[in-house]
């Protein structure tokens, strides 16, 4: 990373058209600790910088997003794309760089409540939020009515405009030197899944905006909680770190539906008011195979999603850096047929998996990934060892999975764990970095273990869904395309 004071701001490699640059993307890392907001007052709250790099990095980027430039930032969601929200061109380059569909509109992020109602209709916060701001804010995305302010571009001419208070420290920040709203999706190409690391903008993105700020890993990892309190019954139009259970305990939330879940509206799916409603999301080039959730039986020994602690597995921990091999449980012959793979576990999501794998391979296909929820407690244990997702480490420079050592043929099965599924924040926190590690590996297939749609199982299982194109069920073992 290059941590230069020297010229920031990236130069313009060459012009494409009056809308379009190639750009020697600049990446920059600094420290989201070295940021203080000292008052939990959201009017207008004033940050205090510990490190002079941070402020100068911060203000270089602000320069872009004043001269109507892009710039990528973490959010404690997702990597957003930021841009001024009041400056339609600025809002068409976001969908110049994601290639977004033209109809998915853009949420909009302040960072005070002053800067909120400077860009409402009538300057007003709607009563019906009061009790949701003040709970739940920074965090939260809601739909308030738009005002003349805000383009077309961002809204897709809708007469909603929804508004986020992120909790970031870098994001609220930003937006704080820029004194703008900033309109931020993922910094994603669009479809793809989002970027939890700021290896992944540069993945996606890298020649095609003029800057990203590396702050670390997000702390989430899948996007906000979308609220439309202005409709009766209110709704969460899209599930996020903020639960069901948790918004309807809100003053005049108790009725709260979630779409897909409890209505649905055909009019506003070909209409969305807020992103995510319309397209299919966070799919990688390999397939995505859903196994549906199984409810642990506490009459035998099931561990997560239904895997038999009874009936050890053997797998080889992969790195990019390194290689360990576990030793518990012992390892089965190199020479054990393929098909005993099945036998390691005869019941529950990753028994379904592996019968599934054994078809796969009969029409030639060779490498397969799984997503893991439920593990064993040697594969906790080793997991923990290697740095996994349960400690919070950021992998950026090298991500660890697990490769079974059992197939005999030339086929790989590389699994990498999310966590476990009664821990669905740790699941949120590693689902597109899981995502994007395995399509990295260039497997055939991807296989993700379901969880409970309770708590953050709901934001969890909607972005899985999303990028699936086909769902085993355990209760029929048939797959639905």
């Amino acid at each position: 990373m290059d941590h230069s004071t020297d010229s920031l701001i990236p130069a313009v490699v060459a012009t494409n058209t009056a809308t379009a640059a190639v750009f020697n993307t600049l990446i920059q890392t600094i420290d989201s600790t070295t940021i203080i907001f000292r008052s939990s007052d959201l009017e207008d709250p004033i940050p205090e910088f510990a490190q002079p790099h941070t402020r100068l990095v911060l203000e270089e980027a602000a320069k872009l997003l004043q001269n109507g430039q892009v710039v990528g930032m973490p959010t404690e969601t997702v990597y957003g794309l930021a841009a001024n929200a009041l400056d339609s061109v600025a809002a068409q380059r976001i969908f110049k760089a994601k290639n977004r569909p033209q109809d998915n509109p853009l949420i909009v992020h302040v960072s005070s409540l002053k800067m909120l109602r400077s860009i409402l209709k009538d300057n007003t916060i709607p009563a019906q939020y009061s009790d949701l701001i003040r709970t739940y804010w920074p965090g939260l995305t809601l739909l308030f009515p738009r005002s003349c302010l805000i383009p077309n571009e961002i809204t897709c001419g809708q007469t909603t405009v929804a508004v986020r208070f992120p909790s970031h420290p870098i994001t609220r920040t930003m937006i704080w030197i820029c004194g703008l709203p900033l309109a931020a999706p993922s910094a994603n190409s669009s479809g793809k899944p989002s970027p939890t690391l700021a290896s992944h903008v540069m993945d996606d993105l890298s020649g095609k905006i003029p800057m990203v700020i590396d702050g670390g890993q997000c702390s989430f990892g899948i996007e906000s909680t979308v609220v439309d309190g202005l409709r009766v019954p209110p709704a969460i139009l899209r599930p996020g770190g903020l639960t069901f259970e948790q918004i309807r305990q809100i003053q005049g939330m108790k009725d709260v539906q979630v779409y897909k879940k409890h209505f649905t509206d055909a009019a506003m799916e070909q209409a969305p008011t807020t992103p995510g409603m319309k397209y299919r999301h966070y799919s990688p080039e390999a397939e995505v195979v859903l196994v549906e959730y199984i409810k642990p039986d506490t009459t035998t020994h099931i561990n997560g999603s239904g895997y038999s602690l009874s009936t050890p597995t053997t797998t080889t921990t992969t790195s990019t850096t390194s290689t360990t091999s576990s030793t518990s449980p012992s390892p089965p012959s190199p020479s054990s047929p393929s098909p005993s793979l099945l036998n390691t576990a005869t019941t529950g999501q990753y028994s379904l998996i592996l019968k599934e794998i054994e078809k796969l391979k009969l029409e030639g296909k060779k490498r397969f990934g799984i997503l893991r929820t439920s593990f064993t407690l040697s594969s906790t244990d080793n997991m923990a060892r290697n740095g996994s997702n349960s400690t919070g480490t950021n992998r950026d420079h090298g991500e660890a999975g697990y490769t079974n050592a059992t197939l005999n043929d030339d086929s790989c099965v590389i699994e990498f764990p999310l966590g476990q599924g009664s821990k669905p924040e740790d699941v949120a926190r590693e689902l597109f970095r899981g995502l994007r590690y395995l399509d990295g590996q260039k497997v055939d297939c991807i296989f993700v273990e379901g969880i409970s749609e309770e708590d953050e199982g709901l934001a969890v299982m909607n972005r899985v869904r999303k990028a699936a194109s086909r769902t085993i069920s355990p209760e029929t073992a048939t797959t639905f395309l």
